[in-house]
């Protein structure tokens, strides 16, 4: 009789940011502009590196890796919410939400760990810095860069079988703007306590793992940078690491507060507002973070824009 009453769900109907229909057009304009404003930011850094032969040490290969991360987290999403925004009925299909579950996730997996490698990346420029180009040599880099993306896609993996092996029964309407975990949780007619350990323990690797990995890291780069005699090299040590600090604890801040929230302590509103800031505003920003903070990164935009003038 149980097994009669957990009827599959073929699709998914997305609650949404707002349920008033007045402002979906509003909501459409102002997220269509930050989608655009992120995917010209990551971009334009992506081609800056590439363009500039100063840009091509494993610092700027990471960030490179970075914002490319960026355009594919935030491209898992925004499609598909922009569609909806103008939309009457807000359906995804069963297998689109389990494709964009795995996807989003892989993809915020690999921001953690591509941001505790840019972190070991200043550890070792700052600490021994005669020793850095053999340390960091480009298939070092190219291994640690393979292998935050390879973790992300394994580790989300695992996600997804914990919760899409769970039922949803006639309960389709997910109080969210994207298939998310918690969300998704919340919403299954069968126990969830398992896939909840599972979510957990990920955590743990995904999430405390590298913040602790990244922890440790400035600490000794604090330590050396005091170290340092000269208040001019102190400076520029610091500047150094300043950008990546900022976007790391932007990032890291808002993800732990949902994943590592007790699920009677969430809710869906609150779930939305920190989605919403991970999703959109780490992103945008950290174009214009690395931009602004960085000297080398200001110098080759405007040779770029030099040459596009003179040309």
């Amino acid at each position: 009789m149980e097994s009669n009453n957990l009827t599959s769900v073929t699709e998914f109907i997305l609650f949404g940011l707002s349920s008033r229909p007045e402002l979906q057009v509003y909501l459409f304009l102002l997220f269509l502009m930050l989608y655009l404003m992120i995917l010209l930011g990551n971009l334009i850094i992506i081609l800056l590196i590439l363009k500039d032969s100063r840009l091509h040490t494993p610092m700027y290969f990471f960030l490179t890796n970075l914002s490319c991360i960026e355009v594919c987290f935030t491209s898992c999403v925004f499609p598909q919410m922009l569609i909806h925004f103008l939309a009457q009925r807000k359906s995804i299909s069963y297998s689109c939400c389990v494709i964009q579950f795995y996807t989003f996730l892989s993809f915020g997996i690999a921001e953690c760990y591509i941001l505790s490698v840019m972190a070991y990346d200043r550890y070792v420029a700052i600490r021994d810095p005669l020793r850095y180009s053999v340390t960091m040599s480009w298939g070092i880099c190219w291994r640690l860069a393979a292998g935050s993306w390879l973790g992300g896609f394994m580790l989300s993996t695992v996600d997804r079988v914990a919760t899409f092996q769970l039922s949803f029964c006639q309960e389709n309407v997910i109080n969210h703007f994207l298939c998310e975990m918690p969300a998704l949780l919340h919403i299954s007619c069968t126990d969830t306590t398992q896939a909840e350990l599972v979510m957990h323990v990920l955590c743990i690797f995904t999430l405390l793992c590298p913040i602790t990995f990244i922890t440790l890291s400035y600490a000794h780069i604090i330590f050396a940078v005091l170290r340092i005699r000269s208040s001019q090299g102190r400076r520029k040590a610091f500047s150094t690491c300043s950008s990546h600090l900022l976007v790391v604890t932007l990032f890291f801040g808002t993800i732990m507060s949902l994943y590592l929230k007790p699920k009677s302590l969430s809710s869906p509103e609150y779930n939305k507002i920190v989605s919403v800031f991970y999703m959109v505003c780490t992103p945008a920003l950290n174009p214009l973070i690395y931009s602004l903070r960085n000297k080398e990164v200001k110098m080759a935009l405007r040779k770029l824009l030099g040459k596009s003038e003179n040309a």
